[in-house]
């Protein structure tokens, strides 16, 4: 409680406030060293996946945003999901200030009816948030905050030209923060950084420090059936398999679907109300083996996992610090896996050598999960809430707290996790019933 206190004392009653709505006694070094910086300097933010970052960004804006209907701060983000999860982050602070997220996959004029009445925070991706400012839904002309999030990786997906003409559309800006990922990021002179404060944290990124790392040997090209064997041998505890291809993730998924093992696969062809409600799977325990392209190596509001499967080897030794970091987050202690088959080598970046993981003769099958995810088919433009979904669940499903997981509200769906020995006779209970006065589909 001491500690709390000290707290009260040094941080401005907005960010007090923020804190104690998201139940944090305590912030981490590097976001104190962020909120301890001038709010008139611009900051280039080094820092690992998973390390809050997001919070050390939006913290320092709560005081200097304002009751009033114009774009005091603008955050760009490189990938819808990110935007998504800095959008949440936000909102879980309780300022009461309105924020709008735009990006693509998501209707324009929903997003521009949003932008009418202007947000304090502006979140979004580099092309929708250019394609509204050349339409003119929002004016900008009061932004005095922009936040590059995860520049490096905008940089990656060559979004220099949407963010060139962003920026000179922004007359008033007093701060720049800009965050990476990684240390070989260079700021081009279109972003105007001034001198900018370096707060780096990634000293820790190559060998993480709870990380153990092993190679497995696959007598096959084809690795299909080593990762199905190594699975069975995690006890059913989360685990990520990153493959370079999206037709291999598929490829993947489909086999370990074969296998009755539980799988979600994730990549950047799939579209997104599919992306996130996939993700979902993995956050609300369905998923324990989730097959994905590197788009899920950071960015992504995804739980740290127990286990990284590098199903392919890396393209670069930057992709495998980032699945990595994917686990062994926090002081916590977490597993990587090299597949290996006898003709591929380890590359350089590699050392040491890893400890060869040898597998049983006999496969065991992996574990399946305790959960299982109900689909309905209302969401929040039905009006539906979390506590909507619970409710009914607890009164007309006949489940106790128990026997409910995560849930989550989508735009036209809701997911919730039930324990999956309850899934028949709950279908049996509720499939004529209403939720919220509506009819439903129960899946």
């Amino acid at each position: 409680m001491a500690e709390n206190k000290k707290t009260d004392i040094h941080y401005p009653e907005p960010i007090r406030q923020a804190l104690l709505k998201v139940g944090i006694p305590e912030l981490n070094p590097m976001q104190k060293e962020v909120l301890a910086a001038d709010i008139r300097q611009d900051i280039l933010l080094l820092s690992p996946t998973g390390s809050g970052k997001t919070l050390a960004f939006l913290l320092p804006l709560l005081p200097q945003l304002q009751q009033k209907e114009q774009v005091q701060a603008l955050v760009i983000a490189p990938s819808r999901e990110l935007a998504l999860q800095i959008e949440a982050v936000f909102r879980s602070l309780g300022t009461g200030m309105k924020e709008t997220c735009c990006y693509g996959g998501h209707p324009f004029q929903t997003e521009r009816r949003s932008l009418e009445h202007a947000p304090a925070v502006w979140i979004g991706t580099p092309g929708r948030i250019l394609d509204h400012l050349e339409k003119g839904s929002v004016a900008v002309d009061s932004v005095h905050t922009v936040i590059l999030d995860e520049f490096d990786k905008s940089l990656e997906l060559k979004f220099v030209p949407e963010m060139k003409k962003i920026l000179t559309q922004l007359p008033h800006i007093k701060q720049r923060i800009l965050t990476s990922a990684t240390e070989a990021v260079e700021v081009p002179d279109f972003v105007g950084m001034r001198k900018p404060l370096r707060i780096s944290y990634l000293t820790a990124q190559k060998s993480l420090k709870g990380l153990k790392l092993y190679q497995v040997k696959s007598a096959e090209r084809d690795k299909l059936g080593c990762l199905y064997r190594l699975l069975g041998e995690l006890n059913g505890e989360p685990a990520l398999v990153f493959c370079n291809h999206r037709e291999s993730v598929e490829r993947v998924s489909q086999y370990l679907t074969k296998m009755r093992v539980d799988n979600a696969c994730f990549h950047g062809g799939l579209e997104q109300t599919e992306r996130e409600q996939r993700l979902a799977l993995l956050r609300n325990g369905t998923a324990t083996v989730f097959v994905t392209t590197d788009l899920a190596a950071r960015g992504l509001d995804i739980p740290e996992v127990r286990h990284v499967i590098h199903y392919h080897l890396p393209l670069n030794e930057e992709a495998f610090v980032h699945r990595n970091g994917r686990t062994a987050r926090m002081n916590a202690e977490g597993t990587a896996y090299l597949l290996l088959h006898d003709a591929e080598t380890l590359p350089e970046y590699i050392t040491p050598e890893p400890d060869p993981f040898f597998l049983p003769a006999q496969a065991k099958h992996p574990k399946p999960s305790e959960w299982t995810t109900l689909r309905i088919n209302r969401g929040k433009r039905d009006k539906l809430s979390k506590g909507d979904v619970a409710g009914f669940l607890y009164q007309k499903g006949g489940l106790t707290r128990d026997e409910v997981g995560v849930v989550e509200v989508f735009d036209s769906c809701a997911l919730a996790a039930i324990k999956r020995d309850k899934k028949r006779e709950l279908l049996a209970r509720i499939r004529s019933e209403k939720i919220k006065n509506k009819n439903a589909k129960y899946e």
